[in-house]
């Protein structure tokens, strides 16, 4: 085959999305000088980015989680002041409810996670709650905590802005090209075949999120996240939605929810997680059949249980659904890192549902670990092999990891 061009940079990023884009931009500012380019085969963000509910959540059980959300706020700073423009993320914070044993005490680990990280948690009262979020019933309720610094934003935005600052230092952003193979000398990655030509480079990071596994394939690779469905829906508009409103978090019936311009804006783990396998998924997901009934049956599953803490939600028109593709694991933790096997190869991937709040951790992480520095965060938890060897096509692998969704709650 004749390429159309060959050339040389010190960094291929494939995939345009926010952790792509992170990337991209704090290799940019730590490596000025360094050749960076970024390829996308359809248009910044257009996938699991757009799509996700962009809750930054710092305060998890998943402690590793974390400094990598923290350093996400800290990046949003920078940018805002690069560009001289605010990305316009809404700090109402989060109100995590309990009402059960188990999940009280779990709100009460929450807390103590939350102290030693410096930040701000505190038990409320049901009147309080009720104040700040109209459309609540306590009734039920046996504890709840509200951590007011916690936000939400526009996710698109925020990978655009790190794809922004990421060019202003220097990065090359080529749009409508594919990455089709990967070129290796049986031990290390040289660089990337793509539909417009090849590229050396000194170190490769794949951030193709639910399609990562196919190119990571041809590397002898079997990365371990499968592309679980995603999926939300916006309310009509109403006064028992004020913008100013916490988010809320319902770990009792695995639901999450928050204000969305003077509608609501929730979603569900369902019973029954809906898992497709890395190459079954068409490039442009726009047209993809996430639903028939746009959620309809799987909302109806667990409708009657959310409806204690939201008894207008029979009544309240849905207006929205939202689906798209996370690469979810087992364990619900990340999946990325590097691999013994092949050197100067990295996979930013395995968001499990918090690629938003943690790319600014993601991205530095990977600006290090691609500039042959120390990763300044402990990944041991997220290592790519931990599961043993896995069919990250087979069925029986794609089962393990919608179930994992279907019982997550939280975060």
């Amino acid at each position: 085959m004749e390429y159309l061009q060959t050339e040389k940079a010190s960094l291929v990023i494939v995939g345009g999305g926010v952790f792509g884009n992170a990337t991209a931009y704090y290799y940019t500012k730590n490596n000025p000088g360094k050749k960076v380019i970024v390829l996308e085969r359809n248009e910044l963000c257009n996938a699991a980015t757009s799509r996700a509910a962009a809750m930054i959540t710092k305060v998890r059980a998943k402690t590793e989680f974390i400094p990598l959300a923290q350093e996400t706020y800290q990046a949003i700073t920078e940018m805002e002041s690069i560009l001289k423009e605010s990305l316009g993320i809404k700090k109402v914070g989060i109100l995590h409810v309990a009402a059960s044993e188990e999940k009280a005490k779990e709100l009460d680990d929450l807390v103590k996670i939350a102290a030693g990280y410096n930040e701000r948690a505190a038990y409320i009262s049901a009147d309080l709650a009720r104040n700040m979020v109209p459309w609540l019933d306590t009734t039920s309720v046996s504890n709840m905590a509200f951590m007011p610094d916690e936000a939400y934003c526009d996710p698109y935005l925020l990978g655009t802005f790190f794809a922004r600052c990421a060019k202003l230092a220097g990065a090359e952003y080529r749009l409508g090209t594919e990455v089709t193979d990967l070129i290796s000398d049986q031990t290390t990655i040289r660089g990337v075949v793509t539909s417009k030509g090849t590229i050396y480079a000194d170190a490769v990071v794949i951030a193709s999120g639910a399609w990562a596994p196919v190119l990571a394939k041809k590397a002898g690779i079997n990365l371990s996240l499968a592309p679980v469905r995603s999926q939300y829906w916006i309310t009509e508009k109403n006064e028992l939605f004020p913008e100013n409103s916490p988010m809320v978090v319902l770990p009792d019936v695995n639901a999450y929810l928050r204000p969305e311009h003077g509608a609501l804006l929730f979603g569900i783990r369902e019973k029954k997680s809906m898992a497709v396998s890395p190459d079954d998924i068409p490039s442009d997901i726009s047209g993809f059949p996430f639903s028939k009934d746009r959620g309809v049956s799987d909302l109806s599953e667990v409708i009657d249980r959310l409806a204690v803490f939201f008894p207008r939600i029979y009544d309240i028109g849905l207006k929205y659904y939202i689906a798209g593709f996370s690469a979810y694991t087992p364990d619900n933790y990340l999946s990325m890192g590097s691999t013994p096997f092949m050197h100067n190869l990295y996979f930013a991937t395995g968001c499990a549902g918090a690629g938003i709040a943690v790319c600014g951790g993601v991205g530095k992480a990977f600006a290090a670990l691609a500039a042959g520095n120390k990763n300044p965060y402990d990944f041991s938890s997220f290592n790519i092999h931990r599961f043993g060897n896995i069919d990250p096509f087979g069925e029986k692998w794609l089962q393990r990891c919608a179930t994992a969704r279907s019982l997550k709650n939280s975060g």
